[in-house]
């Protein structure tokens, strides 16, 4: 097995990142914000619009707490996949900003076929030390499995067993992932046929973190009344690819002082299990 061992409890040094304004405008835009109607989103799309101040999409935090990394060993990146992502902020993220990310791998689990990695980000201010943010994410490695480790186990799905409240559908463009890998995740799956071949996929598939990205954007158009600094969490697994130029169609059940959300491509559920929280 390449993985390395005894990873759990394993952190990585601390990590500076800083972002601008432009950064927090193109993520905007690569998760399809001002795509269908350039108007609808000029707080997370423009800085200079009269009467309108700019703000962060709350899932922008994953573009910067992806950059604390622990090394998990020579493992097969073409099967490696993200499939939980959360993340729980402490305050909004301002356009500009600069912290410190710290990664500690908090869970590995042996799912036979593969092993299933969980590293937790905790991002902090670099000047003040004041916490941010944190951030979860799972990622299946492929051919990993075996090893005789805790499998795991999974609670109810926080998806209630009625209609939803709401729906919103968005439509990803065929150069979606191309426009997304500009924020800083230039895994090849994303963008060349050949790697993504290697995995299993006739075709670069779009990013889970940028199917993640619109689904937030649905969140906030449907339960928090249009302000994104409303969203505080999110928590979510992914189930299946989307390839890009796919619609996406978002189901939000509120519930109680939050929602859960599931999220659909060509009849397929993609983003399952999933909950928000807001302020």
């Amino acid at each position: 097995m390449a993985l390395e061992a005894d990873l759990e409890g394993t952190q990585c040094e601390p990590v500076n990142v800083a972002w601008a304004r432009d950064d927090v405008l193109l993520y905007a835009l690569a998760v399809g914000a001002g795509a269908e109607e350039p108007t609808a989103e000029l707080s997370l799309t423009t800085e200079n619009t009269d009467g309108v101040r700019n703000v962060v999409l709350p899932s922008f935090v994953e573009t910067f707490t992806r950059t604390a990394v622990v090394a998990l060993g020579d493992v097969d990146r073409s099967r490696l996949v993200h499939a939980e992502q959360s993340f729980r902020l402490h305050a909004p993220l301002p356009v500009e900003g600069r912290a410190r990310v710290t990664a500690t791998v908090t869970e590995v689990l042996d799912k036979g076929t593969g092993a299933l990695v969980r590293t937790c980000a905790e991002a902090v201010d670099a000047e003040t030390g004041v916490p941010l943010a944190s951030a979860t994410r799972s990622l299946f490695l492929g051919g990993e499995g075996g090893f005789g480790g805790r499998r795991g186990t999974s609670g109810p799905s926080p998806v209630p067993d009625r209609a939803p409240d709401h729906e919103v559908t968005y439509r990803t463009s065929p150069g979606q992932a191309l426009l997304y890998r500009l924020t800083g995740d230039r895994n090849p799956l994303h963008s060349d046929p050949v790697f993504a071949a290697k995995g299993g996929f006739e075709r670069p598939i779009l990013h889970g973190m940028c199917t993640f990205g619109f689904t937030a954007r649905a969140l906030v158009a449907s339960v928090c009344d249009g302000d994104p600094t409303r969203l505080v969490g999110m928590d979510a697994r992914f189930t299946a690819p989307v390839v890009p130029g796919q619609d996406l169609t978002v189901s939000v059940w509120r519930t109680g002082d939050g929602a859960a959300f599931r999220t659909v491509a060509g009849g397929t559920t993609v983003l399952d299990r999933g909950s928000a929280e807001f302020a």
